[in-house]
């Protein structure tokens, strides 16, 4: 039996970048924030200390930052008539555990996603005409347009001190930076990161071809930056050590290094941390949530009453909780109808690696969102007709840093272990270079998340169920994408050339992305949606939902920056329409 807390007036379901967002923001309201987190506090002194977190074994074998599985984890499967099978470790994506959530250890990549993704529907029948989407994709609009959410992709850039280069300014393009994105209304906050030598040859090379490069925007600071919430952070310094690791120079954007400094002083929000909500309530009606029950790391089990609840978790955990919580219909693939659950969308990773034997990359110098780009093979700028799909990727140089354990580059046919291994790791560990393809994933039918029928978390609720399997369209656009970044690596003259689009079933054990999209997706009709474009779930007008579950299918581009907006989106449409008129929001 669950104990009764005192009411309150906004309880947030995760700390991540969107629930801790949204709480600065309703606090500022003077409103009465609980945040609940299923992981511990996070701190960057005390967790990420410069001494202790460049530790390979600890952050990347052993994901220290990584949700437990034991808490809790995914089953999988690639299509409706296979039985699922639960992840017993986290392969394919990392889900984050604590405050801060996956934003401690993700890359700090940082794109806004192109005007026309956000109608993306529309936009190619628009071009190509009404037959021209193939039947298996259930691709749809997001229910909002370019003007609605470029105000707060800036609110998020100034938060991060994101680095980076306009490349349309007030519609006017910009020499240096991406001449495909959309019109923005200011800079970035602080100037571009200076570039390594890998991401300085590909960049001349792109551009000997033709292509626009631009410096990557990257939430890894250039300069010493003070965001607007007062929080200083310091420039990068390359340590290499930043994909899969907290930082411990408060380079990397976060929430424990942008938000939660600020948000932890205001008298007006509590945090639960090592807290699991175990259902969001609602009252005889279901159409009101009336609070979230919790158990704490005790095993103690609490209610928190509250008037508006807000599931700003990463996407597995939103789509499950609203399964479990029974909001909204569960999506049937074979009658086509409910909507939680449905269009699950991934990434497509792709990649060419290049062997040289006159080149020294220095490898080991490096960070998550420092590199060159270009995006003449993204999305919709390029023309799709007869080409038999549709989509494309982000190609980009983006040297991360060669830890000692993971890399250790050799071509293709030497062995796994011995003297020869040894010899072809010294001779390829300073000259070799890798071109990556981040590309969309569009969804189709039958890629949905569902309660597993079989297994069970330690609470003894149903494990989420993925389905999902890469659809014939993204697999021929990655062969189509990564034949053009390996036309680009040809003319780098490197000894060796090994291309690896995404072919075959979606395997769950090598790591991807951890850009999960999908399942809890927005629009205008709740027919095919759960939330409106104000992130205000139909029919339950209090509860919110927040986050790359979203998504109504993924572009070609890390989602963070969208997942960043979209809060401050929420955040400030409930403060200038749902406090003012409590109810439906849809002609808002």
């Amino acid at each position: 039996m669950a104990t009764k807390l005192p009411k309150t007036d906004v309880v947030i379901i995760g700390l991540g970048w969107a629930g801790s967002i949204i709480a600065n923001e309703l606090a500022d309201e003077g409103l009465n924030i609980v945040g609940i987190e299923r992981g511990p506090w996070r701190d960057t002194a005390r967790d990420f200390n410069v001494a202790t977190i460049t530790d390979e074994l600890r952050y990347v074998q052993r994901e220290e930052l990584m949700l437990r599985t034991r808490q809790n984890t995914c089953t999988m499967r690639n299509n409706p008539s296979q039985t699922a099978l639960p992840m017993r470790s986290w392969g394919s994506f990392h889900p984050g555990n604590g405050t801060g959530g996956a934003g401690n250890h993700w890359a700090g990549i940082t794109f806004r996603f192109q005007p026309e993704e956000f109608r993306l529907r529309s936009h190619l029948t628009e071009r190509y005409g009404a037959n021209a989407i193939s039947s298996d994709l259930s691709l749809q609009d997001w229910g909002m347009d370019w003007d609605e959410i470029e105000k707060h992709y800036m609110q998020f850039e100034r938060v991060a001190g994101t680095s980076g280069k306009a490349g349309v300014l007030n519609g006017v393009k910009q020499a240096g930076g991406n001449q495909f994105e959309g019109s923005r209304s200011g800079e970035y906050p602080t100037p571009p990161m200076k570039q390594p030598y890998g991401p300085t040859l590909f960049a001349e090379a792109a551009r000997n071809m033709g292509y626009n490069a631009f410096a990557v925007p990257s939430s890894l600071v250039s300069e010493a930056y003070t965001n607007p919430y007062g929080v200083t952070m310091g420039p990068c310094t390359f340590c290499g050590y930043c994909t899969n690791y907290g930082c411990a120079n408060y380079s990397k954007a976060s929430a424990i290094t942008t938000v939660l400094p600020a948000l932890m002083r205001k008298p007006n929000f509590t945090a639960h941390t090592s807290s699991e909500v175990l259902q969001v309530l609602t009252d005889s009606t279901g159409k009101k949530a009336t609070g979230v029950t919790f158990i704490d790391s005790s095993g103690d089990e609490w209610e928190q009453p509250a008037d508006l609840v807000i599931v700003a978790a990463y996407t597995f955990e939103n789509v499950r909780l609203m399964l479990l919580s029974n909001i909204g219909k569960a999506y049937d693939p074979v009658t086509n109808t409910g909507t939680t659950g449905r269009n699950y969308a991934y990434q497509t990773a792709n990649g060419v690696t290049l062997f040289f034997d006159d080149k020294n990359f220095n490898p080991f110098i490096g960070a998550g969102a420092v590199g060159m780009g270009i995006d003449d093979f993204n999305n919709d700028n390029f023309d799709h007709s007869g080409l038999g799909f549709f989509g494309g990727g982000s190609i980009r140089v983006t040297p991360i840093g060669a830890a000692p354990i993971n890399s250790r580059p050799v071509p293709p046919g030497t062995p796994k272990w011995g003297s020869d291994w040894k010899k072809a790791t010294v001779k390829n560990y300073l000259s070799t270079m890798s071109i990556g393809c981040e590309a969309s994933s569009y969804t189709q039918r039958t890629n949905y998340l569902s309660l597993d029928p079989n297994y069970k978390d330690p609470h003894g609720r149903p494990l989420l169920r993925i389905t999902f399997d890469f659809p014939e369209n993204d697999l021929r656009m990655a062969q189509y994408c990564t034949g053009k970044v390996a036309e680009i690596a040809k003319t780098m003259n490197p000894r060796q050339i090994v291309s690896k689009p995404t072919s075959g079933h979606w395997n769950s054990v090598p790591y991807q992305s951890s850009h999960v999209c999908g399942g809890f997706v927005m629009g205008a009709d709740p027919s095919n949606s759960s939330v409106n474009k104000h992130l205000q779930v139909w029919d339950v007008p209090n509860l919110f939902v927040v986050g790359a579950s979203a998504f109504p299918q993924n572009p070609g581009y890390n989602p963070t920056g969208t997942v960043g907006a979209l809060a401050f989106k929420a955040a400030h449409d409930i403060r200038q329409y749902y406090l003012k008129r409590p109810g439906e929001m849809i002609t808002a």
